[in-house]
């Protein structure tokens, strides 16, 4: 039989009733000839209240046993599912991440998959089951310890499953009804998009898109997932929603397809650094070994000394995502104190926010660059940083502007046409 992939986030499967109407959509699918695999999440707000039990337990706590407790909320979710679809009439049971078994490394909270057996799930359907109701997020350890995947985990599950049974494609259900053009709240203009490259949506998503995580859309590229996303809200059908599929599916892509936003930025600039070969590696070895995700990065002539000491000294602006401020900071402070790196003032601006342009269209059209240059200035919005990359134009500038540069470029662009 063919095989469908079904993932159903915390608020697609909030409670009993929801639950409910998610089972109606999996019977649905079984009705139409499939043998479905249905990943669930926890119900909204079970997982932080699991955490939250921990933390109040144990402040310093065993992360083996973190796992065991904040994994538990997958499990309801799945053994509810499975007898609901049971009282339809649907032959279904649940799948705890050991039993099938998901086998993963050993890191807990943020484990990742070493492979996914097929043979006890096969066997069900073989059996006449019709679908296999698996608690996302989790995953058995080489340890025999539960493991959990961190953020994004279901989505990363659904992606992961849909890989190893060789699936037609994978559904993720959520509170939305597809990927928009930018973001509807910024701009009514926004529009659903039919289809996108798995490229671009990677794009996307790193860059503050909150469809999909980052990580299951890797998954996705690399095992070539067709992945569609829709809301678990309204009636589907198989036109619904948008299907992020490999750029050969796609007919003719718009030069842009997309803008990012973001408003979780900060801008660091390290004044008057030594300019000498190895100092850039100097500055960012010690960010990454304090778990820093640097984003864009600038150098420039340093203002202060130069007529003094020129071409000796430079400045050094980055980005990071603004909860990892303190945490560069310090590592910048070691690093001086350790005498690695020299450098005469750190500054901290976080009134910043990052805005994109996505396009594979990017590739084989020049001018893009300057179209958007063009609609931030007549907009009057400066530009801090600038990042590029084959597909995608970023800027930073100051975070007031955000919703301005998001409409400014949408219009540019031309997005609201299909």
């Amino acid at each position: 039989m063919p095989l469908l992939v079904m993932k159903f986030g915390g608020t697609s499967v909030a409670d009993l009733d929801r639950i409910r109407n998610a089972a109606l959509k999996v019977q649905r699918e079984v009705e139409r000839g499939y043998d479905v695999i249905v990943i669930v999440s926890a119900m909204s707000g079970k997982t932080n209240e699991l955490v939250g039990w921990v933390e109040k337990t144990s402040p310093l706590f065993d992360a083996r046993e973190y796992d065991a407790v904040v994994s538990s909320g997958e499990n309801v979710t799945a053994g509810l599912m499975a007898l609901t679809l049971q009282e339809m009439g649907v032959p279904a049971r649940s799948w705890q991440g050991w039993q099938v078994p998901i086998n993963t490394t050993a890191a807990h909270s943020a484990a990742r998959f070493v492979d996914i057996p097929r043979a006890n799930i096969d066997q069900k359907f073989a059996e006449g089951f019709k679908v296999a109701v698996v608690a996302g997020f989790q995953g058995l350890g080489p340890d025999g310890r539960i493991t959990t995947l961190g953020r994004g985990g279901s989505d990363t599950t659904a992606v992961a499953f849909a890989a190893a049974f060789n699936a037609e494609r994978c559904d993720i259900y959520t509170d939305v009804d597809g990927v928009y053009t930018t973001d509807p709240r910024i701009t009514s203009k926004a529009r659903k998009l039919e289809k996108i490259a798995f490229e671009e949506m990677l794009e996307l998503a790193s860059l503050g898109a909150k469809v999909l995580q980052t990580r299951s859309v890797e998954l996705a590229m690399r095992y070539k997932v067709r992945l569609r996303v829709l809301s678990s809200f309204e009636d589907t059908d198989e036109n619904s929603g948008t299907l992020i599929c490999d750029e050969e599916e796609i007919m003719e892509s718009k030069v842009v397809n997309g803008v990012a936003s973001s408003r979780e930025e900060a801008k660091i600039t390290l004044v008057t650094v030594e300019d000498r070969p190895g100092i850039s590696a100097s500055i960012f070895a010690p960010l990454a070994d304090a778990g820093v995700n640097v984003d864009m990065i600038v150098q420039n002539i340093s203002e202060k000394d130069y007529e003094d000491h020129p071409g000796s000294v430079t400045d050094m602006t980055f980005s990071v995502p603004i909860n990892q401020v303190e945490r560069a900071k310090r590592a910048m402070e070691e690093a001086k104190a350790a005498g690695t790196i020299a450098y005469d003032e750190l500054v901290v601006d976080t009134e910043v926010a990052k805005v994109s342009v996505v396009g594979i269209g990017m590739r084989s059209h020049t001018g893009v660059a300057a179209r958007m240059f063009k609609a931030l200035a007549d907009e009057n919005v400066n530009i801090k940083v600038i990042s590029t990359s084959e597909i995608k134009i970023s800027v930073l500038i100051d975070r007031k502007y955000m919703e301005l540069a998001v409409q400014a470029l949408h219009d540019a662009f031309g997005l609201e046409a299909a």
